[in-house]
């Protein structure tokens, strides 16, 4: 019995004791918290539903309490309920009740976990979106490692979810970029606003080897123009398959300069105009943010006819919606800070409801920490670290593991030496090993004798068996928050406790018989664990994008 089986039987009951006007009418909630009591010896399961809910019913919480508690105690699957305090109310499960999880775990497999609570929500997750001007840094990697993991957990509660990384392809940074590979080409210094690195050097050799013409002996600006084509294009190649190899493939790549191209700026105005958000002032056009909340105006074309940067803002985010999307998600660095009233702002210009058709996540920094010293430069890029030095340091999935178990609104100190050891120190290690045992075990078992073919939850009842049920019996409510708030590293978190209560459980108890002795139902009982086990840490490293070994 998980936490969403006691809260559906709470308010199943809730609602017969309205029915049966044991209760005054009232609304009763979709669901109840369920939480695991801070010491064992107080139950399985606490609920402060009475707490909660008594005002509504016209009780005192402690009356409420011992009404449905009196009612929790016929549920078969319960074996004792108390009330503790003002309206605690401690649930016992039976150990067969506890137990059956297990089995029911092995038989959802991949399925275990997920929900159907955010189907038909069709969602737009844009992520990375790094210029391509260069390797993607170490901060747009953490947004790559995050992104996809949040994607899936989206994806997880029945969620239709687009990944999508917005390719920055119009404005001055491109012309600052095609400029400092022209520079490289000549042998000459980069310009003073421009780029350098080997990388640079290595994209302006591979650009004048691939083109048939001699682009040095064309005049400045058409030889500009060919690096800016083919330049980009080598540069964004690049970071196409930098983020294949960290297993993070978008759905959409989707191009700035085609909001100039096509029209859509001029469209968005004219809908601002037309819903009266638009004035002009000292020859240029303004948005009036300041009505939904902003500090000031934004100019949206200049004097000069130019478009301001957030134009294409608007563009981009009507296209959007005019795409079908329900809920818009953009995940930005932390420099955008700032960019945050703005853009909500722009959201209800639009009609729309700021946190929920349009929802801005800010992420922090991230520093590497090698032997003690920060990582400030890398050796391809030469002013910033890049996603292909974290990975050369310590793996796929050791990165990513890393850069998904901490919150995105703290900075973060990744210690490279810690996440290149093969030990329990190593969060990553520590959960693939966890399973890489369950495997192990089944594996064993399985030359031994030992099969599912007979299953008795009640035989589950040694302390680590009981605490690593109800460990995993947490999942299902993990991944429902963990995509609520959009916090992935909840799942992280979550299973680096499941592999320390399958450690612990697998010191305590065999699954398979000692020398000369039978196979008997426990071997097989405690197999159905081991594998339900292996079935949350397998699912759970999914959601992070990180592998589950069969071995390690």
């Amino acid at each position: 019995m998980t936490p969403a089986d006691l809260s559906d039987a709470i308010v199943r009951i809730l609602a017969r004791l309205v029915a049966e006007e044991k209760l005054v009418a009232a609304e009763i909630p979709d669901s109840v918290v369920i939480e695991r009591p801070k010491s064992r010896e107080h139950g399985d399961w606490a609920t402060n539903v009475a707490m909660q809910l008594s005002a509504r019913f016209d009780l005192k919480p402690r009356q409420f309490a011992e009404l449905l508690g009196a009612e929790l105690e016929k549920v078969e699957a319960i074996s004792k309920v108390d009330i503790a305090g003002p309206g605690f109310i401690n649930i016992t499960l039976s150990a067969a009740a506890a137990g059956e999880l297990a089995k029911a775990i092995v038989e959802a497999g991949s399925a275990f976990g997920t929900s159907k609570e955010l189907a038909g929500v069709k969602m737009n997750l844009e992520f990375v979106s790094a210029n391509p001007t260069g390797p993607i840094h170490i901060g747009g990697t953490r947004w790559a490692a995050v992104g996809d993991s949040l994607a899936r957990v989206f994806e997880s509660q029945g969620a239709e979810v687009t990944r999508e990384y917005y390719f920055n392809d119009h404005g001055a940074q491109i012309d600052r970029f095609a400029r400092s590979l022209l520079a490289a080409a000549r042998k000459q210094e980069a310009p003073e606003d421009g780029y350098s690195g080997a990388y640079i050097t290595e994209i302006a050799e591979r650009v004048l080897a691939e083109t048939a013409e001699d682009i040095l002996s064309m005049s400045e600006v058409d030889a500009q123009e060919k690096f800016r084509a083919a330049g980009v294009e080598q540069m964004f190649q690049e970071i196409r398959e930098s983020l294949h190899d960290f297993g993070v493939d978008f759905d959409v790549y989707f191009h700035e300069n085609s909001l100039y191209v096509s029209g859509a700026v001029e469209r968005a105005i004219e809908k601002l105009k037309a819903l009266g958000h638009m004035f002009e002032e000292d020859g240029a056009l303004w948005l009036r943010t300041t009505t939904f909340g902003d500090d000031r105006d934004r100019v949206v074309l200049k004097s000069d006819g130019e478009a301001a940067y957030i134009a294409g803002d608007l563009a981009y985010y009507l296209d959007k919606r005019s795409r079908g999307f329900d809920q818009c998600v953009y995940m930005l660095g932390a420099d955008h800070h700032g960019y945050v009233p703005r853009m909500m702002a722009m959201c209800a210009a639009f009609g729309d409801e700021p946190g929920k058709n349009l929802e801005i996540l800010i992420g922090q920094m991230v520093n590497l920490v090698k032997d003690g010293e920060p990582v400030r430069m890398s050796k391809r890029a030469g002013t910033v670290v890049t996603m292909e030095d974290l990975v050369g340091f310590v793996g796929v999935d050791a990165a990513r593991y890393a850069l998904t178990r901490s919150s995105i609104n703290s900075s973060l100190d990744i210690d490279l030496e810690q996440l290149s050891k093969k030990t329990n120190d190593n969060p990553v290690f520590y959960v693939q090993y966890a399973h890489a045992r369950t495997r192990q075990v089944e594996n064993n078992a399985a030359t031994l004798g030992v099969d599912l073919s007979s299953f008795d939850p009640s035989l589950l009842n040694y302390e680590t068996e009981g605490n690593l049920l109800a460990k995993l019996s947490e999942m299902p409510r993990v991944v429902a928050s963990a995509a609520e708030f959009r916090e992935p590293h909840r799942v992280a978190r979550y299973l680096e406790e499941v592999a320390g209560a399958y450690h612990r459980w697998y010191d305590s108890c065999r699954v398979t018989p000692l020398a000369g002795n039978a196979v008997d139902e426990v071997h097989r009982t405690r197999l159905w664990l081991n594998n339900a086990a292996g079935v949350v840490l397998r699912n759970g490293l999914y959601l992070l994008g990180v592998s589950a070994p069969e071995r390690m």
